[in-house]
């Protein structure tokens, strides 16, 4: 039996032909599917929770809730001008290939643009994988050491980081229909989750709760060496330098990341035209009000009370001082279980690592489309072998290895650097919201020459193309800056050395080299090429 029907070609491989690419992927999900691999990759339970110690050390309460919704404003308004692009464009090459064509029609270079877009989306793609297997294997340490002592010292998280990318690569070789089951699962059990910390922390909780007055007013600055000899220059801000305030808010500008996963899922997507569109704009729309909500119930969850015995072993401390001195590194966990015992707080542990597993799962997938999209294209060195399909499971096996291999080279400076986890969120926030706004940015200057797609802003496209373009900027100069005191081989943020070394190689070589060659996104041949492409993948 043949993997794809007979008869006439579908709308959606019609268009994809139209863009000069052949039906290579499995086209087999639908509407629910492609926002659930988004919805997935935002993952509220793994972002949010993950850069939890960071921001309760980075502004507290108040920039952990209040700027949550700030960012998520913006985040809004960037997701909506991405997906009018998507609904034009619906192909895996997503942002790069988006860049290219509207480059062109807005009188630009369209193959240099290509190139760039394209290589700070593979840095972001990559280095928010690493992102979220990292926080997992936080999360997956931490559960270890409370149930049978499993040190927490970086070689031992990186080891579980390295097992935990394995196994997703292993899962996404066997194909789009595991991966989109459970990914249509990993949505459920995103929201039972929330619900359960909900539950755990306001309801069920044995302590007295910190007032959502608090909540919305505590600041905290943690980010010196405790001496307070060291300060941040600039003006206070609810009590805190405005400096804090401000790098405080990439817990919330890291977890909204992602939701580009939709456009590159889009050959495999059903009515793509219209289901990417949606995909990511309700996966943000639904992360930020699942998030504000996480976030307000965990600071609630802890006790202003002295009642936690604290390190030294003589004081009495509140939550707050009793989450940060918790042994696992985990604060999250110890807010579970001071809340409501060790039992009940080890399995609300276990429901977040089940959601951030799936929330790696999907990053791998969508990571792996845009490299084999990408090496398509011929912008990878090896670009013939990282574009190789798997003819059994019709899946790109050798980009799903370039992304887990690729990420967790990322992640090898935890074993000397204590910030590394920062600063790989802030290498994926950079990459991946320049990768977002430069087709936002170059529809905006096409203007009425771009033509729109089924999902549209209409009138609304240029206001929303000005904000999100200075947002993005915003952003980009905030997390390449220092995010603790003293700066030394330690706490250095190497975020601007990783993409001066990935970037600016990119760029010796494109002006060296690929300028000549590298026309931006090629099309694969004729329409009797494409079809011979497609009969050579169909399998019995």
């Amino acid at each position: 039996m043949s993997d794809r029907p007979s008869g006439p070609i579908s709308a959606d491989e019609e268009k994809l032909h139209s863009m000069g690419y052949a039906q290579e992927l499995r086209r087999g999900m639908k509407t629910f599917s492609n926002f659930a691999v988004s919805f997935t990759i935002i993952s509220i339970l793994s972002g949010c929770l993950t850069l939890f110690l960071f921001a309760m050390n980075t502004g507290g309460p108040a920039v952990m809730t209040l700027g949550w919704l700030f960012v998520g404003v913006f985040v809004l308004i960037v997701a909506l001008g991405m997906a009018e692009v998507a609904s034009s464009y619906p192909t895996a090459g997503g942002l790069y290939y988006w860049s290219a064509k509207l480059a062109d029609v807005a009188g630009a270079d369209g193959a240099r643009w290509s190139w760039f877009v394209g290589w700070f989306n593979l840095v972001g793609q990559v280095a928010v994988t690493a992102g979220i297997d990292f926080g997992l294997a936080f999360f997956t340490n931490a559960f270890l050491n409370l149930m049978w002592g499993f040190p927490v010292d970086p070689p031992h998280t990186i080891l579980i980081f390295g097992v935990m990318l394995i196994i997703h690569a292993l899962l996404n070789t066997f194909g789009i229909r595991v991966v989109a089951f459970l990914n249509d699962v990993s949505v459920w059990w995103h929201l039972v989750g929330v619900a359960a910390i909900v539950l755990v922390c306001v309801v069920l909780n044995q302590h007295g709760r910190t007032d959502i007055g608090t909540v919305f007013s505590k600041t905290v600055d943690n980010t010196g060496d405790g001496t307070g000899g060291l300060t941040w220059p600039g003006p206070i801000f609810i009590g805190i330098p405005l400096y804090v305030a401000l790098i405080g808010l990439l817990n919330a500008q890291y977890t909204l990341t992602g939701f580009d996963a939709s456009a590159h899922m889009s050959e495999e997507t059903h009515d793509a035209q219209r289901s990417a569109p949606k995909g990511i704009v309700y996966s943000v729309i639904i992360s930020v009000i699942a998030g504000f909500i996480l976030l307000v119930a965990m600071n609630m969850g802890i006790t202003p009370d002295k009642v936690f015995l604290g390190a030294d072993g003589s004081t009495m401390v509140d939550g707050y001082t009793h989450a940060l001195q918790s042994v696992t590194g985990v604060p999250p966990a110890q807010i579970w279980i001071d809340a409501v015992g060790q039992t009940g707080g080890l399995l609300i542990l276990l429901l977040v690592i089940g959601a951030q597993f799936y929330c790696g799962m999907s990053s791998v997938t969508a990571n792996s489309r845009m490299i084999y999209a990408f090496a398509r294209d011929g912008a990878i060195p090896g670009s013939r072998f990282w574009h190789r399909i798997n003819k059994r499971t019709r899946t790109p096996t050798n980009s799903i290895w370039f992304a887990a291999v690729g990420a967790f080279i990322l992640g090898v400076p935890y074993l000397w650097n204590a910030t590394a986890y920062a600063a790989v969120t802030s290498i994926a926030v950079i990459g991946l919201y320049v990768a977002y706004i430069a087709p936002v940015f170059l529809r905006l200057r096409a203007g009425s020459k771009f033509q729109e797609g089924p999902w549209t802003l209409g009138r609304w496209s240029k206001p929303i193309g000005i904000i999100g373009t200075i947002w993005v900027i915003v952003i980009c100069i905030l997390f390449l800056l220092p995010q603790v005191q003293p700066i030394n081989a330690s706490t250095f943020n190497y975020t601007p050395l990783v993409f001066t070394v990935v970037l600016g190689g990119a760029a010796i070589w494109y002006f060296v080299s690929a300028k000549n060659w590298f026309h931006g996104p090629r099309v694969q041949g004729t329409a009797a090429e494409l079809a011979a492409i497609e009969a050579e993948l169909e399998v019995i």
